[in-house]
């Protein structure tokens, strides 16, 4: 598991050669390094669901709120350039003309980032209500 604020990489020396091994990060270590990047940007109001006993989309949906459409930009790029770090990069990126909403999705874990009035309207935390609430104060430790 991925601990602090680090980033996940690997090599293996064979030989007199060293080769760079991809580290498959736990869709747990995938949330909580977005986790940390959103809040080192001051997302507001994150919330992790574990969705693994509700749904097969996901393993974690991240849901965040943004203060204005450059926020909701600057928190997907700090992601990206994050999860980049461990060679994860997202399946697929959607986002609302508006851009008061955008989605990444890294097949485990789906991020969610909002506008306030663009959660309020989806209610995600609603209508994934059987999923489990994963405590965040215990990834930013």
């Amino acid at each position: 598991m991925v601990t602090g604020r680090e980033v996940a990489t690997g090599c293996q020396i064979i030989g007199n050669h060293r080769e760079r091994i991809r580290i498959m990060l736990a869709p747990i270590d995938i949330a909580k390094l977005a986790v940390v990047a959103l809040d080192d940007k001051m997302a507001q109001d994150i919330k992790i669901l574990k969705t693994t006993d509700v749904t097969i989309l996901a393993d974690y949906f991240i849901v965040c709120t943004a203060g204005s459409v450059t926020h909701v930009k600057t928190l997907s790029d700090e992601l990206e350039t994050v999860l980049k770090k461990s060679e994860e990069t997202p399946l697929r990126r959607e986002g609302g003309r508006t851009g008061d909403w955008l989605l990444l999705d890294y097949g485990c874990v789906v991020i969610h980032i909002f506008m306030k009035e663009a959660r309020e309207f989806y209610t995600l935390e609603r209508l994934w209500s059987d999923a489990q609430d994963v405590d965040i104060e215990e990834l930013l430790k």
